[in-house]
């Protein structure tokens, strides 16, 4: 078959030839710095970019955290303390709750929700006046604040970060530092790690052809910085063998 025709059928069925989405779960707690790092500085930039299209991203906001029953009465115990069990119950209300709006057509449920957890997250522990930013962040994000607070301050709320830390719970690599970042439902310390300094570049190494213009650009760019290192160390064995 030639490369023209293969090129005629992309053209033809664009949905066909398409890179399919990466499934991207992020587990992470609602005060965990590490994770408000993660979050704001590099996987908001990097969806908020082209790259959103590739991704289908999962929020699962439990981390650390524990649980236990009584009746139908749920106790949690988390990382940071009793504030992060209600931002907990407030980003998996968020993640069940929002929804798009039909009049507006540059915003997706995916968009708006990442835009509401990007806003908590950058507030971070530092609460003026110790007022919890869920309202201004809905605010600021368009969403319904008021839908989201009803059900974080109900058994819906428990009930929804439960069914988050049953999802952490079961695990096959029990999780063992927030965020986690799984890769097509996959844990790998090391694209873990990586993820978390350069999360465009280990994504990237996952989206098929043909790749958004970003990871060609990064490509590039981490090539350029590979050649730029060899000729630096090659130039310093120089010096060291003429010189002394």
């Amino acid at each position: 078959m030639s490369h023209k025709f293969v090129l005629l059928v992309c053209l033809a069925v664009a949905t066909v030839c398409s890179a399919a989405k990466v499934p991207v779960a992020v587990y992470y707690e609602s005060l965990c710095p590490d994770s408000a790092k993660f979050i704001t500085e590099q996987l908001y930039p990097a969806l908020k970019s082209e790259l959103r299209d590739v991704v289908e991203i999962t929020f699962v906001p439990f981390g650390k955290s524990t649980y236990s029953t009584l009746g139908s009465d749920v106790t949690f115990t988390c990382h940071h303390g009793p504030n992060e069990c209600y931002g907990n119950k407030v980003h998996a209300c968020a993640i069940d709750k929002i929804q798009s709006d039909s009049y507006r057509l540059d915003s997706t449920r995916e968009s708006l929700t990442l835009d509401f957890i990007n806003c908590l997250m950058k507030a971070g522990k530092n609460f003026p006046d110790n007022v919890y930013p869920g309202q201004r962040c809905a605010s600021e994000s368009q969403v319904n604040w008021e839908n989201i607070k009803v059900c974080a301050n109900s058994t819906e709320g428990s009930a929804l970060l439960r069914q988050a830390g049953d999802v952490t719970l079961k695990l096959k690599e029990p999780l063992t530092s927030v965020p986690t970042i799984l890769f097509n439902e996959q844990f790998d310390s090391k694209v873990n790690k990586n993820a978390q300094v350069n999360f465009v570049g280990t994504l990237c190494r996952y989206v098929g052809a043909p790749q958004p213009r970003i990871c060609a650009d990064h490509n590039a760019a981490s090539g350029l910085a590979k050649v730029s290192g060899l000729f630096t160390t090659l130039l310093g064995i120089w010096l060291l063998r003429y010189l002394f």
